[in-house]
């Protein structure tokens, strides 16, 4: 196999992982990454629990390991247009994975700042990618990471829908059924985005005819795939501080360190989850299932639902950890019920790891290894400030110049 895959954010949590495994299959792997993650790091003064190395010693163990090739561009794909474009002419790429967007709700909604750098920074990738795909002339596969989000919070009477709804509606010939696409809500201005994704994928395959697919993904938890596992200088990033740390790795270390669960409200909101080492196989399996090109694909990248109180228990049993309840400081229902409907990747042959697969385990084996790294004061939500004054490039997040 010799097809070019360009991974747009693939120095990070869902990025780096997808980029060994779609090399370790024999895919020519390019990543494009600004770095910025790893700079908001030092700007937070919280790295990640596990100790990622920089991306040229990543890319170097990799090649020392399996004798596979990574490359590796940094590129702003919000900003440097004709750096994107030149980039696909040069390869002409099977597919484009994009994972180049803020990928945190908590951090899309801290001021106005990070609001408008959210927006900007996630539209302005996503439609650079789509224009210089159409402006390269090359028949690319646009993959992109969306969130099972844009569904909404509510309760839904119903598995929801991969994208689309067939509704009987009344017409001038009598009843019929329409499809339509699954209203977007947004519960943060990163689902915003994420829906505004959507949109701008259905103008550019109804004008262009681009194939895309849009994987709506649940929460990811889990930290390690099978091929970030073959050496510790491949590890992949665990995120446990309040604005990226995702809901049970973060429970995970709370419980590790001996610091109580935090559960908001009564912990009765109810959530998509998936193992990190499912999303690699599912951009795999869309990779090497391309969609036809009349209409945008959407697939529910979901493997299990449950409520935080749900999974706060479990790791309870598991590490006999306090849970401590706290006023819910997000505007949200404080109870829901969801159901994915996710055979559209089953049927491409996606195998589910759950949360009872023994996982939980070996996940908390990794924070038990790493726990010296954790900053405490990240993790205590009495104590979880954030920082207006930091800085980004110069860039003061308030009141940026």
């Amino acid at each position: 196999m010799s097809e070019n895959i360009i991974i747009m954010g693939g120095d990070g949590f869902c990025g780096w992982p997808t980029s060994l495994h779609l090399s370790n299959l024999g895919y020519n792997v390019t990543i494009v990454d600004n770095l910025i993650r790893r700079k908001i790091d030092v700007d937070l003064e919280c790295d990640s629990l596990t100790p990622i190395k920089p991306i040229s010693q990543r890319i170097k163990k990799w090649y020392d390991l399996t004798g596979k090739t990574i490359k590796f561009e940094k590129i702003d794909i919000s900003l440097q247009y004709n750096k994107i474009l030149n980039l696909i002419k040069e390869l002409k790429p099977k597919a484009i994975v994009h994972f180049a967007e803020q990928r945190a709700a908590p951090t899309s909604m801290i001021s106005s700042y990070w609001k408008r750098y959210t927006v900007e920074n996630n539209t302005n990738a996503t439609h650079n990618i789509l224009c210089a795909v159409v402006e390269s002339g090359i028949d690319v596969h646009v993959v992109h990471l969306g969130t099972t989000g844009t569904a909404g919070y509510v309760t839904t009477p119903m598995d929801i829908p991969e994208g689309y709804l067939d509704v009987k509606v009344q017409t001038d010939k009598g009843e019929e059924i329409m499809e339509f696409p699954w209203p977007l809500h947004s519960p943060s201005i990163y689902h915003m985005t994420k829906s505004m994704d959507f949109l701008m994928f259905e103008f550019y395959n109804n004008n262009d005819n681009i194939k895309c697919t849009d994987l709506r993904q649940g929460i990811v938890w889990g930290c390690q795939t099978k091929e970030t596992m073959m050496d510790e200088n491949l590890i992949n990033r665990w995120d446990y501080d309040h604005w990226y740390g995702t809901a049970l790795n973060r429970f995970l270390i709370q419980s590790t360190i001996k610091h109580p669960i935090t559960i908001y409200g009564r912990g009765l909101q109810t959530r998509a989850f998936i193992h990190i080492q499912n999303t690699v196989e599912c951009i795999q399996l869309a990779i090497e299932n391309p969609p036809i090109k009349d209409k945008v694909r959407v697939l529910n990248q979901v493997t299990e639902c449950h409520n935080l109180l749900n999974l706060a228990n479990k790791i309870k049993l598991l590490t006999d950890a306090e849970i401590k309840y706290y006023k819910n400081p997000r505007k949200e229902a404080p109870e829901n019920k969801l159901r994915f409907d996710n055979s559209g990747l089953l049927k491409l042959g996606l195998n589910s790891i759950t949360l009872d697969d023994g996982l939980l385990y070996e996940i908390n084996e990794i924070a038990k290894k790493y726990k010296d790294r954790c900053d405490i004061s990240k993790v205590m939500v009495d104590n979880c400030t954030w920082n207006k004054n930091i800085k980004i490039d110069g860039i003061g997040y308030d009141n940026p110049q």
